[in-house]
């Protein structure tokens, strides 16, 4: 539990006795790869926050193709902020890519300790800010940016998941199909 606790201190300094309540609001479970733990068209009851492993969210549309909105890795949260937000049925699915350990910290108890811990509604907010900035560049980044320029900029911005994540979720996540993205990278290693 020491990850989460790290990783509120980047924003938030609690005490002891804070960081105690806090985790007794948060409930731990281990995932194998491949389980989604969120499915399109239910409300999201939590935000996760991995411990260890590598989730995704994405959408399927009509056509059956999968959208990649977010990877999380050790130390990210994920979600469906929409979901959890208005709870009302979301649209996203989270799928787990490699068996992971995550922290669920249930709607009703990050609200409740929005109210004895203050400063928790700051670090969620804060959470929230980046989040909006980076999903803004990157609309930016899709609708400006070359698909070679694009994976490039995954590759820099990421590059721990480069070896972690399938590359047709890659190609999701930057906007290609998996054949293109394949001609794109053999024509890039050959440049």
């Amino acid at each position: 539990m020491q990850s989460i606790l790290e990783n509120i201190a980047k924003h938030v300094a609690l005490t002891p006795e804070e960081q105690e309540l806090l985790l007794s609001k948060t409930i731990t479970q281990h995932y194998k790869a491949k389980t989604v733990i969120l499915n399109a068209g239910e409300i999201c009851k939590y935000s996760y926050f991995v411990n260890s492993g590598l989730l995704r969210s994405f959408s399927i549309n009509d056509n059956i193709t999968e959208h990649v909105l977010q990877f999380a890795c050790e130390g990210w949260w994920i979600g469906d902020m929409y979901s959890l937000l208005t709870q009302k049925p979301g649209n996203l699915f989270i799928e787990v890519i490699e068996d992971a350990e995550v922290v669920l910290l249930p709607k009703e108890n990050q609200d409740e300790l929005y109210h004895l811990i203050p400063k928790l509604e700051r670090f969620f907010r804060i959470l929230i800010e980046n989040s909006l900035v980076a999903h803004q560049e990157r609309l930016m980044d899709n609708l400006s940016l070359t698909a070679e320029e694009r994976f490039e900029k995954f590759c820099s911005k990421y590059p721990t998941l480069i070896q972690r994540v399938p590359q047709k979720q890659i190609a999701s996540y930057i906007g290609v199909t998996p054949e293109f993205f394949s001609k794109m990278k053999a024509k890039m290693l050959r440049k």
